[in-house]
């Protein structure tokens, strides 16, 4: 496990499910240009996802994650949701990608930069920002994805169960400043004029987890939360520097987009914006 020291830089990635497809377009964009200044990255469920392939060297591996595997029956299934089972088979996929197209572990961690994965301690109700090493993070990143209703089970990390890391923070820019960055980049899987607002999805899910008090409770803050974030972004302390890269307008894909021509668009919309985020970044 790595020991971490203060970091002057950090990269943030935002989730979103299927979403994600921007944030991995414009992670291997900056692969092909051999773009990675950063001291620290922070991913929270997809966006930790596809942080990894961006730290294994994997061009094109995300992206046939979003294109091919996850428009596979196995993987969403309602019929198999309505008959209790998951709607997003988390299990199935971490299974196959893992036999068929693994992440490559020691590339990830041989720049001994830390990797932080965001998780939702499902009975506090906490954010839990886990440190990562190559013995736990397939893992880690699968529980940091499993969204409550749409994945029913809550995997044990660190002896506790866990969540979705966007129920308690979707968007950590806060702790990169924790940790000690002052050049921040963060992807978001939201379009720049977003926010957050509760809706019929939110009351469901806080219904289905109301034998977890604290968890309820967080999501009921989920959105408090998640704007305070933004605010954060485009007011950054003084002494920070966030540069915040948004899919565009034109931008369609939804958390659960089936769609393989959206999701294409997605992508390219984020390989597109790929030169101007390292031109912004090269003057900060």
């Amino acid at each position: 496990m790595l020991k971490e020291q203060p970091s002057e830089s950090a990269l943030v990635v935002e989730g979103g499910a299927l979403r994600g497809v921007f944030s991995t377009g414009l992670l291997d964009a900056f692969l092909e240009a051999r773009f990675n200044p950063f001291d620290l990255f922070i991913g929270v469920s997809s966006g930790a996802s596809n942080l990894a392939a961006y730290l294994g060297g994997m061009i094109g591996r995300n992206r046939s994650i979003y294109m091919d595997y996850s428009l596979r029956p196995e993987f969403i299934s309602f019929p198999k949701f309505l008959r209790g089972g998951h709607l997003l088979d988390l299990d199935w996929l971490w299974d196959i990608t893992i036999r068929e197209i693994r992440l490559d572990l020691a590339t990830i961690y041989s720049r001994a930069k830390p990797f932080v994965v965001v998780l939702t301690d499902a009975q506090t109700g906490d954010a839990h920002y886990k440190l990562t090493g190559a013995h736990d993070l397939e893992h880690v990143l699968k529980a940091s994805s499993a969204m409550p209703l749409l994945y029913r089970a809550y995997p044990e990390v660190d002896g506790r169960p866990m969540t979705d890391g966007g129920v308690a923070d979707s968007i950590p820019v806060g702790e990169a400043i924790r940790r000690g960055a002052r050049r921040i980049m963060v992807i978001r899987s939201r379009r720049r004029d977003y926010m957050k607002r509760h809706g019929l999805s939110e009351r469901v899910m806080r219904w289905h987890v109301r034998h977890y008090p604290f968890l309820r409770q967080a999501m009921a803050k989920r959105v408090e939360r998640y704007n305070e974030a933004v605010a954060l972004i485009r007011r950054p302390p003084e002494g920070v520097s966030i540069i915040e890269i948004c899919p565009p307008a034109s931008f369609r894909v939804s958390r659960l987009s089936q769609d393989r021509m959206i999701l294409q668009e997605g992508y390219e919309q984020g390989r597109a914006l790929a030169a101007e985020a390292i031109a912004r970044w090269n003057t900060l």
